[in-house]
Parts: structure tokens; C-alpha cells; sequence
């Protein structure tokens, strides 16, 4: 009996799987992205709806090849209803270095000539926006709360009128592994964390953190350190977030 109930979850699970898969645009992606024999692998999911306002970059996924090892609209948090609001405009290239996971409503632009990492077991919550002009990486278990954007630019550019010199508009944003960054936090050109940091919600990151050591919580607009020799308990919650990321 134990065995029975043991398959009937295993079927059930599968099943509400292949439901929620938006399969149009998964095999769409993924024939469009990548070798036939990488594709039919069907690496990269999609869940609920999105639109692929341009895919003439390039993908690159840097580890072994597992299907499904790549969720984009995943769910894993609340609320459990989308928006349908995920977009995808990739013209640079996008590398994922494991199984990675990026939530609901999720928008990505990847400009031309741009380059956007996302580490082993890296991941992006629900309406978070990513917009990379030039470079943005994610260390491996990067985990990013809803609703928080990176923007690695100025978007127009700005001009020192003392000196009648035109800024750069903009500059490599660098999460470090083993971070965490609370909701509706804004990351901006030139910001670089230290590995092990915690990043409060609501708060603004604009420049280079490192020199705070590892173990920090950071926070504020613009954020300042706010405590020492604290961490996420990473090893502890490694079978929750691999039983969300792994897709089997």
C-alpha cells in the first residue's frame, strides 16, 4: 500500500508538471536557441506566459546538459497567480552555469553586445527586472526577492557641466555567491557585493561593497553595513531549494 500511494505521487507530481509547462514556448526556445541535440534535451522550461520580444543573441549553458535544468516563470513563491507580464529580449548573450531559476513576470533585456550570468542555483523572484547593457553576473546561489531590478546603466546620457565631460553611462554589476537580496531592492551600474552578504529590502546598491568582508547584512538608500558576522544558513535550506530548482 505504502508503494502504491509512493507511485501515485510520483505520477500526480508529473502530471501537475506538465501541466503548468507552457510547451509552445519551451520547444519553441529551445530549437531556436540551441543544436538540435541540446534542444531536444529541452533544457530550458517556460511556465505561464511570455514574450520573446527578441532572441537574436546567444544562450550558453555551462554545465551538464538536464532537462528542465533552467525554469523561467517558475512557481515557487506567493502569490500563485501571474500577471503575464514575463518578457525576454535577448540580443547579447546569456550564460547559466547550472540549474538556475527565475520566477513569475520576470522581465530580462540583454542588449546587444551585453553579457548576463547566472550562477549554480542562482535565482530571480517574482516582477523582478533585469536590464544589461553591458555586464551582469549573479554568483551561485545569488537568491534575489520579487520585485527587485538591476540596471547597469544610466539609460540617457549625464554630463559633468564643471568639466563638460560626458559620464560613462555604464558599468559591470557584480552579485557575489551565497547572497541575498531582499525585495524590491534596486542594483545599479558599479555594484559589487561581497560573498556571504545579505542585502536588506528596499534598498539601493550603487557601488563597491567588498570592502565590508564577507558575513555582512547591507542596507538602505544607498545602503550602508548594518551588521557583521551574520549569514544566511545556506546548508541548511539546500534540499528546499534543490527540490525547486531540480526538475526530475
Amino acid at each position: 500500500m505504502a508503494g502504491l500511494r509512493t507511485t501515485y505521487r510520483k505520477l500526480k507530481k508529473k502530471l501537475k508538471l506538465a501541466l503548468s509547462i507552457n510547451w509552445f514556448a519551451t520547444w519553441y526556445f529551445n530549437l531556436k536557441m540551441f543544436a538540435f541535440s541540446t534542444a531536444i534535451k529541452l533544457p530550458v522550461f517556460f511556465y505561464g506566459k511570455i514574450r520573446f520580444s527578441n532572441l537574436d543573441g546567444e544562450m550558453i549553458i555551462d554545465a551538464p546538459i538536464t532537462k528542465g535544468m533552467i525554469g523561467f516563470g517558475q512557481h515557487f513563491e506567493f502569490p500563485t497567480t501571474y500577471k503575464g507580464t514575463a518578457e525576454l529580449f535577448l540580443q547579447g548573450k546569456m550564460v547559466c552555469k547550472g540549474n538556475v531559476q527565475i520566477g513569475k513576470d520576470v522581465c530580462i533585456k540583454i542588449a546587444e553586445n551585453a553579457y548576463f550570468e547566472m550562477g549554480y542555483m542562482a535565482c530571480l523572484g517574482s516582477d523582478c527586472r533585469v536590464l544589461c547593457t553591458d555586464k551582469v553576473i549573479l554568483g551561485s546561489n545569488a537568491r534575489v526577492g520579487y520585485q527587485t531590478q538591476f540596471i547597469d546603466t544610466t539609460i540617457h546620457q549625464l554630463i559633468d557641466l564643471k568639466t563638460n565631460t560626458k559620464l560613462p553611462m555604464s558599468a559591470p554589476i557584480f552579485v557575489n555567491k551565497n547572497n541575498w537580496i531582499g525585495n524590491r531592492t534596486t542594483v545599479m551600474k558599479g555594484a559589487k557585493t561581497p560573498e556571504n552578504c545579505i542585502t536588506a529590502s528596499n534598498s539601493l546598491l550603487n557601488k563597491d561593497y567588498t570592502s565590508f568582508g564577507q558575513d555582512v547584512i547591507i542596507g538602505g538608500i544607498p545602503a550602508k553595513l548594518l551588521k557583521e558576522k551574520i549569514r544566511r544558513d545556506w546548508e541548511g535550506e539546500r534540499k528546499m531549494m534543490e527540490h525547486y530548482l531540480i526538475v526530475n
